[in-house]
């Protein structure tokens, strides 16, 4: 018998379902390239077209909107196909790191900080430096998953055990999604809001690019969402993506900042109720 036909039909089709995973990868760093060059073009005439630099910026959040998407899908097909390999695995952090690293920061340096701040101010330093912190800690957030997920016998004691139903810390995606959210919500650039106001704003962003840093290199307790959809309940949530994608497509502005909102604040909001169910009960001592 020949090798032609000794050879499994399917062969060659496996093959091809591992292009499927990178596929989404390349879609999701596409996204994150455009989100920077639309952050650009945006500053470019912030000072003298306001109006035409909302539409860049609104622009670059949607990129980056729809790179969770397309990062979403990858780990999915790759899991659901069996395709999924460790070059993958790879290529997918690094992405990430554009996507929701860098892309996230030029967009908000372009539409909240430097438009607002004197390029001599500390304000406008201090934005520097914590844009700058969130990429170091959303990049240290991708190194400490690929560590526990490649090779956890070699974490130091004390680490958190790994669960495969919660992210420890607060991914990457997630923090990108809410800022870009944010500036989907409201696109044009704080400096048209007036000098008090649009300084004001910025200071917020500031306070929430922080806290988001902090909360990356946490050990809080996140819902990695990947046991959704794989129980009996299927039915009930092709209805509920279809909902919210209606909802998303007619009120994307205001849905899509709830949501990320929600998904952020939710570890934080599990740990506060952790605390409060473990402390011991108040046992009274008679004198």
């Amino acid at each position: 018998m020949s090798d032609e036909e000794t050879k499994p039909v399917h062969k060659g089709l496996k093959k091809g379902l591992y292009a499927i995973p990178t596929a989404f990868t390349a879609a999701n760093v596409g996204m994150g390239f455009l989100a920077v060059i639309y952050s650009i073009r945006g500053f470019q005439i912030v000072a003298t077209d306001p109006a035409g630099a909302s539409s860049y910026f609104n622009y670059a959040a949607v990129a980056i909107g729809l790179a969770i998407l397309f990062d979403t899908l990858d780990g999915r097909v790759a899991r659901m196909t069996k395709t999924a390999t460790e070059i993958g695995v790879q290529f997918d952090s690094l992405a990430d790191v554009l996507t929701f690293g860098i892309a996230p920061t030029a967009l908000l340096f372009s539409w909240g900080i430097a438009p607002v701040f004197a390029e001599n101010s500390s304000q406008y330093q201090l934005g520097v430096f914590l844009l700058f912190m969130y990429i170091m800690c959303g990049a240290f957030r991708l190194a400490r998953f690929n560590l526990q997920s490649t090779r956890p016998r070699v974490l130091a004691e004390g680490t958190p055990k790994i669960d495969k139903k919660n992210f420890v810390g607060l991914p990457i995606p997630p923090s990108a999604g809410l800022l870009a959210s944010i500036v989907h919500f409201a696109p044009m650039p704080l400096s048209s809001y007036g000098e008090g106001t649009g300084r004001f704003y910025s200071l917020l962003i500031l306070a929430l690019i922080a806290s988001l840093c902090v909360l990356m290199v946490s050990t809080l307790r996140y819902s990695s969402m990947k046991s959704v959809g794989t129980g009996r309940q299927n039915l009930y949530l092709v209805l509920l993506i279809a909902g919210i994608g209606m909802l998303i497509w007619l009120y994307s502005q205001y849905v899509l900042l709830i949501l990320s909102a929600a998904y952020v604040s939710h570890g934080v909001l599990f740990y506060a109720v952790s605390l409060l169910r473990a402390r011991p009960p108040k046992v009274d001592v008679e004198a």
